[in-house]
Protein backbone atom coordinates (compact mmCIF):
# COMPACT_ATOMS: atom_id res chain seq x y z
CA UNK A 1 0.00 0.00 0.00
CA UNK A 2 1.79 3.35 -1.24
CA UNK A 3 4.84 1.75 -1.21
CA UNK A 4 5.08 0.19 2.32
CA UNK A 5 5.45 -2.52 3.18
CA UNK A 6 3.52 -4.61 6.22
CA UNK A 7 5.91 -4.45 8.65
CA UNK A 8 6.38 -0.55 7.85
CA UNK A 9 2.51 0.24 8.45
CA UNK A 10 2.79 -1.40 11.46
CA UNK A 11 5.25 -0.06 12.98
CA UNK A 12 4.12 3.54 12.00
CA UNK A 13 0.43 2.11 13.57
CA UNK A 14 2.26 0.74 17.22
CA UNK A 15 4.70 3.89 17.37
CA UNK A 16 3.01 6.96 16.34
CA UNK A 17 -0.73 5.76 15.89
CA UNK A 18 -0.54 3.90 19.54
CA UNK A 19 1.20 7.57 21.05
CA UNK A 20 -1.05 9.91 19.58
CA UNK A 21 -3.87 7.20 21.21
CA UNK A 22 -2.02 7.35 24.77
CA UNK A 23 -2.49 11.20 24.39
CA UNK A 24 -5.74 11.34 23.76
CA UNK A 25 -6.32 8.92 26.61
CA UNK A 26 -4.37 11.68 29.12
CA UNK A 27 -6.52 14.67 27.70
CA UNK A 28 -9.75 12.75 28.65
CA UNK A 29 -8.37 11.63 31.84
CA UNK A 30 -7.29 15.63 32.56
CA UNK A 31 -10.98 16.68 31.06
CA UNK A 32 -12.75 14.19 33.66
CA UNK A 33 -11.09 15.82 36.34
CA UNK A 34 -12.22 18.82 35.66
CA UNK A 35 -15.36 18.11 34.81
CA UNK A 36 -15.59 16.36 37.88
CA UNK A 37 -13.66 19.51 40.05
CA UNK A 38 -12.00 16.93 41.55
CA UNK A 39 -9.15 19.18 43.06
CA UNK A 40 -5.54 19.11 42.74
CA UNK A 41 -5.69 15.68 44.73
CA UNK A 42 -8.58 14.10 42.99
CA UNK A 43 -6.65 14.42 39.74
CA UNK A 44 -3.35 13.21 40.91
CA UNK A 45 -5.32 10.09 42.32
CA UNK A 46 -6.81 10.09 38.98
CA UNK A 47 -3.67 10.60 37.14
CA UNK A 48 -2.10 8.04 38.87
CA UNK A 49 -4.74 5.50 38.78
CA UNK A 50 -5.44 5.80 35.13
CA UNK A 51 -2.29 6.81 33.26
CA UNK A 52 -0.26 4.30 35.31
CA UNK A 53 -0.70 1.57 32.68
CA UNK A 54 0.28 4.09 29.98
CA UNK A 55 3.84 5.00 31.85
CA UNK A 56 4.04 1.25 32.01
CA UNK A 57 3.71 0.65 27.86
CA UNK A 58 5.87 3.52 27.52
CA UNK A 59 8.72 2.41 30.30
CA UNK A 60 8.60 -0.72 28.36
CA UNK A 61 9.48 0.97 24.84
CA UNK A 62 12.06 2.69 26.42
CA UNK A 63 13.80 -0.19 28.77
CA UNK A 64 13.45 -2.05 24.75
CA UNK A 65 15.23 0.85 23.15
CA UNK A 66 18.23 1.05 25.55
CA UNK A 67 18.68 -2.72 25.73
CA UNK A 68 18.39 -3.32 21.85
Amino acid sequence: MFGYTEAQIAWFGMTFGLSAFMLYMLFIILQLARESRAGRFGTFVLLLGLGLGMVGFAAKGVIKFFLS
